[in-house]
């Protein structure tokens, strides 16, 4: 049995008790108070790309980088001094200075974490003098699934390490560093011609409308309704929100929850189209006098024991074949072929090894 060792430190007047070797962001949120990020995601290491997690400590002349920074015993934070607000302001002014002015028309808005932050900390236009950019960077459709806008990157890194350290695919990266920087597609070419695999673990973690997907739709976010549910294409079990206005699905946010973390493959994050197809089936269908009809879960599973009661009767266990499919769970797998084996008293059981 492992024995933690806990420390107690004070952030904004509070008195908190975390474990040794927790960072400074995770002991401020323990306490309850949020800390502006960009750039964070909790699956991989800190990134300290966006500064704006930056905290006031009382024994240090500089402001510190809360993501970086573990906490230690005795240690006083503040999160919301007047310097702090101040440093985070500045910081997001200067995002804004090369940032497109399209917020009222931005697809993103209602869910863009820096238009968020804007708000919060009172940014206004007056306050900051945009650099027009005479050459603005022609926005990439070439994708099937997403499209990229440069022009709206913030430089926060989540989509670079998102595709190298968990995707493992290197097909996003970026070189040179402040206004300089050139990020986007390696080796800035069109999408389509880079090693991407269209999973869309870019665009979900993207905090602003850089990373988009091309949607038919045209909804706000705030008219969203989030559904969880398990992915249907396999059988890894992997958990997303079905993102659902006015009954109609129109796109997927990944989880991080379950065996995928956070991640999905293209079929995962951009196959939800046929649940809107008119022609699904939602009811067991029986046919009667030569044509299907709509038939109740017990009529069916009463007609499926008749049948096979019959069948039994009359030409043995071999009369009975089962293939089950690779969108089930390994457990539904498991069942169907018991199901043939104990029940049916066959072995002709087989399994489709892909869709």
């Amino acid at each position: 049995m492992i024995i933690e060792n806990l420390i107690n430190l004070t952030i904004d007047g509070i008195l908190v008790t975390v474990p040794e070797g927790t960072l400074l962001i995770e002991a401020c949120r323990k306490a309850g108070i949020d800390i502006p990020v960009l750039c964070e995601d909790e699956r991989m290491k800190p990134a300290a790309a966006c500064k704006l997690c930056a905290v006031e400590v009382e024994w240090s002349e500089n402001l510190v980088l809360s993501c970086c920074m573990k906490a230690k015993s005795g240690m006083t934070v503040w999160t919301q001094s007047p310097r702090v607000r101040e440093f985070r302001k500045n910081i997001i002014e200067n995002l804004l200075k090369t940032h497109p002015d399209d917020c009222l028309t931005c697809e993103k808005v209602g869910n863009c974490k820096l238009q968020n932050y804007a708000y919060e900390y009172g940014v206004e236009r007056k306050n900051y003098r945009p650099i027009l950019n005479e050459n603005p960077y022609s926005i990439d459709y070439s994708n099937k699934f997403y499209y990229f806008d440069k022009n709206k990157c913030i430089e926060c890194k989540r989509c670079t390490r998102v595709c190298s350290d968990l995707q493992v695919q290197n097909a996003i990266t970026n070189e040179n560093r402040g206004f300089k920087t050139r990020h986007g597609i390696s080796p800035y070419v069109p999408l389509s011609e880079t090693g991407c695999v269209s999973c869309g673990n870019c665009v979900s973690v993207c905090p602003t409308g850089a990373l988009m997907e091309k949607k038919k739709e045209s909804f706000r976010e705030w008219e969203v309704k989030k559904v969880r549910t398990t992915c249907s294409y396999c059988g890894v079990g992997c958990q997303f929100n079905l993102k659902v206005v006015k009954d109609k699905v129109v796109g997927i946010e990944p989880l991080n929850d379950g065996p995928n973390s956070g991640l999905l493959c293209v079929k995962g994050k951009f196959g939800y189209k046929f649940l809107n197809n008119p022609e699904r089936l939602k009811t067991p269908l029986i046919k009667k006098d030569g044509k299907f009809v709509e038939a109740s879960w017990e009529e069916a599973y009463d007609l499926i024991k008749t049948k096979a009661t019959e069948i039994m009767n009359s030409d043995g266990p071999d009369a009975f074949a089962g293939l089950s499919s690779a969108r089930c769970t390994n457990e539904d797998n498991f069942a169907f072929q018991k199901l043939f084996r104990t029940v049916f008293k066959t072995n002709n059981v087989d399994h489709c090894a892909r869709l």
